[in-house]
């Protein structure tokens, strides 16, 4: 995986884009968690990777870097924006912070404040764990026989079972929560992540969720619904952003999605499509005959997710009420 990741680095957006979309999903998730955790990358290892990838050498700086941004773009270009975030979303899981790495976001002073009072074995352990430069600045900022005993230690320290570990970081991180600040945590859960899940269900299940919640939650489901895009939603964008959006609309897709929506939401799309098509698509409507609830809806979500992609890339903009105004280039 580090090869790879020196690869894709050294190869930059473009060409690895090409190259990403012939792995499988599993295979990408590993290289761009190895991308997003990736640190500066000397040109040694770079001309290490292209070698034994049997590619020229490349121009470029002498230290590139992945992280988050990169491994983003990346995956735009890869996947497309909807599928990238989600990918990004399961590799920033496998990023959840040890106790340990949370030091790495804290000021060096208040990390030795905080750590002098810890036996100077748990110290040493600690100290392990980090980049040997910020360890460096927290070894720095102890006092003198504390630096002594610890340099000492650290020497002297063997392997470290796991269950060690695990213990010293419980008992640190209480303290930590007072040393890190609130921002330097990832954010988890809240009104948007729930608007991103369910933007992936079923209108059904939508109506579910909302109806037990509406009694004793009800500006809670008021501000759901004002982030939230559904199918319905469509009547309320401007023609022109519906007719960008129905060009990448499998016609079969919009066919089903279109089964026993209201009248206006009908009307909308209809006005959007040339005389062919619209009589194309009425006839294929009429063709389908009844359809199963689940299947309308599985339709509706496809182009609600072309909608998502639309929007992420910019070429639409909808606003958190469900209006829209297409990008002016």
């Amino acid at each position: 995986m580090q090869k790879a990741s020196a690869l894709v680095l050294s190869l930059g957006v473009e060409l690895s884009s090409s190259v990403l979309q012939y792995l499988g999903e599993a295979e990408l998730e590993r290289v761009m968690l190895a991308v997003s955790t990736s640190g500066p990358l000397s040109g040694e290892v770079r001309h290490e990777a292209i070698q034994e990838a049997y590619a020229l050498a490349i121009a470029g700086s002498t230290n590139l870097s992945g992280g988050i941004e990169y491994t983003r773009q990346l995956l735009a270009r890869a996947v497309g924006p909807r599928r990238g975030s989600e990918i990004l979303e399961r590799i920033s899981a496998h990023q959840q912070l040890s106790s340990f790495e949370m030091l790495r976001v804290a000021d060096p002073q208040q990390i030795a404040n905080l750590l002098q009072e810890e036996h100077p074995q748990t110290i040493a352990l600690v100290l392990s764990y980090l980049e040997a430069k910020l360890a460096a600045e927290i070894l720095s900022n102890m006092a003198q026989e504390l630096q002594i005993d610890v340099t000492l230690r650290l020497a002297t320290m063997d392997r470290v079972s796991p269950q060690v570990v695990q213990v010293v970081e419980r008992s640190l991180k209480h303290k930590l929560s007072g040393v890190i600040s609130e921002a330097d945590f990832r954010a988890t859960g809240g009104v948007s992540f729930l608007v991103q899940v369910l933007n992936q269900v079923d209108r059904g299940v939508q109506k579910t969720i909302f109806d037990a919640l509406e009694p004793t939650n009800p500006l809670l489901v008021e501000e759901i619904r004002a982030n939230l895009f559904t199918f319905d939603d469509i009547v309320k964008l401007d023609d022109r952003t519906i007719q960008r959006i129905l060009r990448d609309v499998n016609k079969q897709d919009l066919a089903l999605a279109m089964k026993g929506v209201p009248e206006k939401l009908r009307e909308s799309v209809y006005r959007n499509l040339s005389a062919r098509a619209r009589d194309n698509l009425k006839d294929e409507i009429e063709l389908l005959g009844p359809q199963l609830a689940k299947n309308v809806y599985g339709a509706q979500r496809k182009i609600v997710d072309i909608v998502r992609v639309l929007e992420e890339s910019e070429e639409i903009v909808i606003s958190s009420s469900g209006g829209a105004n297409e990008v002016i280039q």
